[in-house]
């Protein structure tokens, strides 16, 4: 039986006896993926990508991250399929309007962005500055989303590649896939299967990042 912990316990002004842990069982398959998790670059995630059920998975375990005050102040636009040529397509007549000249190489250049992942999920921040909760959690609460949304990616055998060019920075762009007024583009999730095995790259090491805090004397 597990031990429900009383909701208001911190505010509380009466003694109560010391809560007991409870057991909990390691799991060294979390930890050996975190410990060796690795962005691929975006040619390397090819098809197949995630089913209807996989990708509803994904989704939901990204839903499970910390949020002050349950504002849920992220939501997801998936692009998948024959949506990700049309959603190009409308990007690159964009792009081209901003920019007079742009050489031929480039007039497809964000059609073919959005082809090369089987699945594409926009992680968007859509504070509430009225809400108690500081904006900056809320942000926060979004790249946490964001980042489980990469994990259990790569939990479930493909890899998401993480990225926010032009598309995601853009107003007007970000408005053509589904982007409000008031919201903005945590970023771009590519998802595929992986066609190349990652290798790592430098990490900074603990004593780099780490202090910990001590009472001056």
């Amino acid at each position: 039986m597990t031990q429900s912990v009383p909701r208001h316990h911190h505010q509380s002004t009466t003694a109560s006896a010391p809560l007991a842990p409870i057991a909990v069982a390691p799991s060294p398959q979390t930890l050996a993926l975190l410990e060796t998790r690795r962005s691929l670059p975006l040619r390397a995630l090819v098809e197949p990508g995630p089913d209807s059920a996989e990708l509803d998975r994904m989704l939901g375990i990204a839903a499970r991250v910390p949020d002050h005050g349950r504002l849920v102040p992220w939501r997801f636009i998936v692009i998948e399929g024959e949506a990700r040529a049309a959603a190009g397509d409308r990007l690159d007549a964009l792009y081209a309007a901003q920019n007079p000249g742009l050489a031929p190489e480039k007039v497809h250049m964000w059609r073919d962005y959005l082809l090369r992942a089987p699945v594409t999920v926009i992680v968007v921040s859509r504070t509430d500055p009225a809400a108690k909760i500081p904006e900056l959690n809320q942000v926060l609460s979004a790249g946490a989303a964001a980042m489980n949304l990469v994990i259990a990616a790569s939990a479930m055998g493909f890899s998401a590649l993480w990225l926010l060019k032009w598309p995601g920075r853009d107003p007007d762009a970000a408005a053509l896939l589904g982007v409000a007024a008031g919201e903005k583009v945590a970023g771009f999730l590519h998802i595929g299967r992986p066609a190349a095995k990652a290798e790592d790259r430098p990490r900074p090491q603990l004593d780099q990042i780490v202090t910990r805090w001590r009472p001056a004397p």
